[in-house]
């Protein structure tokens, strides 16, 4: 098996700090992640795994805790980047107004909507986010999609809508690996293969399977279906930490990477792991380890 060795930019990992209190979705039942994760603790595990420059995913649906994770990254080194949160419910100019305050931030890369927790799937087709999304395309900021697979047709219209807007699916759409399911996944994920503004993560995929699933069979179709309809420069790879933890350890989450894509050549390796996250969200100095 071929194990990658070199640097890394992980494309997606949070931090949240408990008593900051915005994070709904966080609760006791939760327990291994009802606690403070911080980046003191991620710079321990991105040591060991050669991690070297992050991608910060919002977790909270606050502009508060958009204004947390920029303080963060402005004291951490290896943060290249945040990917934070806007009202976007709100009047479009104060939404649009509030993005171009956000982008004056050096390390402000785009926003994150909790599609995945709305219960409308129809609501980001709202006609009043229209420039929100215009105002994106203006200030070259990002739109990741935290969906599942019956957002995919939305976000497809969104994309093909907005040609010019940097779209990124995050964690591959949740396919339900734990229960094996595919065809509908993958004939909608298969709607993005000509739309090269559209990039996915292959990230949080053990959270969908099973505990005891962490043999690669149960995984190398999806990656395999995922690298025929993006491609290697369309595809990043995120930890997912902490949330990862919730089924398994990120270095087990590496190791099974490493399986899955020990036949990929080493250009296409390079890519999921360093060039198509350093590309979508323009990081323009990449460290060394």
């Amino acid at each position: 098996m071929t194990i990658y060795s070199g640097r890394i930019i992980d494309s997606h990992q949070h931090f949240w700090k408990m008593s900051r209190g915005d994070y709904d979705w966080l609760t006791p039942d939760l327990t291994i992640l009802y606690r403070d994760f911080l980046p003191a603790d991620y710079s321990i595990l991105a040591e060991e795994l050669g991690i070297v420059q992050s991608i910060l995913v919002q977790a909270a649906a606050t502009e508060e805790e958009t204004i947390y994770l920029l303080g963060l990254a402005e004291e951490n080194d290896f943060i290249a980047g945040v990917v934070g949160w806007v009202d976007m419910e709100k009047p479009s100019s104060t939404v649009t107004k509030r993005l171009e305050m956000f982008s004056s931030f050096p390390f402000f890369k785009g926003i994150r909507p909790m599609l995945q927790d709305i219960r409308d799937v129809d609501w980001i087709l709202n006609p009043s986010f229209s420039p929100v999304f215009e105002q994106l395309v203006k200030l070259d900021l990002t739109f990741d999609a935290l969906v599942h697979v019956e957002h995919l047709e939305n976000i497809f219209y969104i994309a093909s809508r907005f040609p010019t807007l940097r779209v990124v699916i995050d964690h591959c759409a949740k396919p339900n690996i734990a229960s094996q399911k595919f065809d509908i996944w993958a004939k909608k994920l298969k709607m993005f293969v000509k739309t090269e503004n559209v990039y996915i993560k292959i990230s949080g995929l053990t959270t969908e399977a099973n505990a005891n699933q962490m043999n690669a069979d149960n995984y190398k179709r999806y990656i395999e279906h995922v690298r025929d309809v993006f491609g290697s420069e369309r595809i990043m790879w995120g930890s997912d930490w902490p949330v990862v933890n919730l089924k398994s350890a990120t270095s087990q989450w590496m190791d099974l990477t490493n399986e899955l894509v020990a036949d990929w050549s080493p250009e296409e390796i390079e890519n999921i792991f360093v060039n198509s996250v350093r590309t979508f969200y323009q990081i323009n100095n990449i460290k060394s380890k």
